[in-house]
This record gives C-alpha cells, structure tokens and sequence, in this order.
C-alpha cells in the first residue's frame, strides 16, 4: 500500500485555492459502489478526461441550491468545485447545461504548494483510505450508471450529479449560521461579502414574510425582494432575433430595458429574469452557445429548447442573492435582453 495522500491526512481540510491532483482512474473506481457512486455522489465518464491532472480549488461544495424541487438549500459533506471544471454532456445524450461538477475529496489529493508545478503524475495503485480492495464498479458501470432503467417504447431517462443531487445531500436551514461560517472558513465568501449577502436576505425574508401575512405593510416596492425587479406585462411578451453564433461579443442591455420585456412572473416567454442576473446588466460578454437541450432535473429527460436561449461566457449565477450556493450555475439569456457588439 502506497503512502496516504496529504488529503487523506487532513481530511475534510481542503480550502478554496488549494491545488490538488485527480486521483487515477483505477484509484477512483475503487471508492465507487456497483452504481458508480460514492456517498451517493455519482462518478460519471464525463469526468474521466481529469484524472491525473492537477487544479485548484475553486470553492468547497459544502451546500447547494436545490434545482431538482426548488425547496430551498441543501447541505453537502467532503466535496469540492474544481476550476470551472464543468460537464459536456458528452455522455448524457449532449445536454448543454455546462454543469459546474462536484468532486467528493476522496478522489482528490492535496499537493504540496513547492510541489504544485511539477510533474508528478497518479499511479494506478493510489488508492485512498476506504477503497475497495477490488472495485464493485467498472468502466462499463460507469456508462451504464448514466442511464435510468426504463420499460420498453419509454422515453430515455438520463441519470447525473444534477438529477441525483436529493440523494447525496441534505436538508439546510436558511437560520443555521453554521453554514456562513464555513462560507468564511472554508474561503468561498469574503466577510464583507457574507455581511452584505445575510443583511439582503434577512430583509428579503421580511418582505416576503409581510406580503403573505400582513399585505398592509408591504409599504418597501410593494413588497417585491432586493433589486426589486418588476416585470408589469400581462400579454404576450416580446421576442428579438440575432441569431448569435458562438464567439459573438454582446452588451447586456440596462435592467430598465430588459424590465420592460418581462411579465409580472419577471419572465420572457418563460423564461425567467432574477436579481442575479441583473449584476450583469451593461455588461459585455461573449456567446458561448446556443442553447437547445438539457436534462429536466426533476424527470431526467430530455428538454429540447424551441426559443431562443444563449449562455455567456463568465456569466454564472454569483449566489450573492441565493445564500452564497458556490455552483455557478449559467445564466440563461434571451436575444431581446442583449446587443450584439459588431
């Protein structure tokens, strides 16, 4: 048995900026279950392409927003973001999510700060502290992990880190201050940040607590949460055609202007315009891609995306309205909110 990793030793310790190495694709297959997961958190091939190289850590995993039932947060255990190291759908029939990945520390390790820019890479005996002696998963697993059974003539169901994310994680509170503190301790969120965000939400929480229960003292933008977007059409909402193309560079219209395009959901044709987003405003960004499909969280299947929907480079949700989730999710942009820069 090889000497244990740095991360074995300090486990749990990891911290936003450190460097680490992906384990091998040997050692990784023998911490997994015959269902390709390690405390539930899947192992899926699209992560394959990293094993054996090194990144730093780009923020602790340690609590996500729940994008499968929308009921608020949940928390996670040892489990890390990687330097934008994000899926390509490759084996999940290409769905263009671009989801930020989540990596459990037990397939990582922490490398010496002297030793982060040599060459040293992971062997296949590197197993980590836990592993199976013989793995109950292959690489034929894996691929099948990515699959739900199904019955015959059933639309195929599609099985990810971000359809499972109910099972490999638990329930969070919005009042349990343990979370923002290991916002700080972990170096996810600055404390002035931290401060700014909890006051933003506890006065959002009163708003929506007086629009419920006492509507008479909604006397703050009728109530309406910070940045107070107020989206007032009630018929069918308008549509613009650019027919960006990937590398295109665009200016992110004013939030007045891209109001004025929102019903009174804050949406365009569906879909939605939040205070997150509204950071971007005025900004200038380049197309990623065009977006038409992606996995349903809840179902896991397949949504083909009829109207327009564009993805930003570096245009991410920043949690900074939604307590501080690390994810990143991409924002999703309608032509009608953007201009392109000729």
């Amino acid at each position: 048995m090889v000497k244990l990793a740095i991360s074995d030793e300090r486990k749990h310790g990891l911290r936003t900026g450190d460097v680490v190495e992906v384990r091998s694709k040997e050692a990784i297959l023998a911490t997994l279950d015959e269902r390709a997961r390690r405390d539930g958190l899947p192992f899926m091939p699209e992560m394959l392409p990293f094993c054996g190289r090194r990144f730093r850590v780009q923020s602790i995993a340690h609590k996500t927003c729940d994008t499968v039932l929308a009921s608020g947060f949940r928390r996670m255990e040892n489990a890390v973001h990687l330097a934008e190291l994000r899926c390509d759908g490759s084996s999940h029939g290409g769905c263009q999510a671009s989801c930020l990945l989540f990596w459990n520390e037990a397939w990582l390790k922490l490398v010496n700060e002297s030793d982060a820019d040599t060459d040293h890479p992971t062997t296949p005996d590197d197993r980590p502290a836990g592993a199976h002696p013989y793995s109950a998963c292959t690489i034929d697993s894996l691929i099948a992990a990515t699959r739900r059974e199904k019955t015959d003539g059933e639309e195929e169901i599609f099985s990810c880190q971000a359809t499972e994310l109910r099972e490999y994680t638990t329930k969070l509170r919005w009042w349990d201050a343990r979370q923002y503190a290991k916002d700080v301790k972990s170096g996810n969120v600055g404390l002035g940040r931290l401060i700014r965000g909890v006051l933003i939400m506890l006065f959002n929480k009163l708003q929506a607590a007086n629009s419920r229960f006492s509507p008479r003292l909604t006397l703050i933008h009728e109530g309406r949460k910070y940045p107070f977007i107020a989206g007032a059409l009630t018929t069918k909402t308008p549509k613009r055609t650019l027919d960006l193309q990937p590398g295109e560079l665009v200016k992110i219209k004013s939030r007045e202007e891209i109001v004025r395009s929102l019903d009174t959901n804050n949406r365009n044709r569906g879909l939605s315009f939040d205070g997150e987003m509204s950071i971007y405003c005025g900004r200038t960004a380049r197309v990623i891609k065009r977006v038409t499909k992606i996995i349903d969280e809840r179902t896991g299947k397949m949504l083909h995306l009829s109207s327009d929907c564009i993805m930003l480079a570096g245009v991410v949700c920043t949690g900074n309205y939604m307590q501080f989730c690390p994810r990143r999710v991409y924002s999703y942009w309608r032509e009608i909110w953007l201009d392109r820069i000729e």
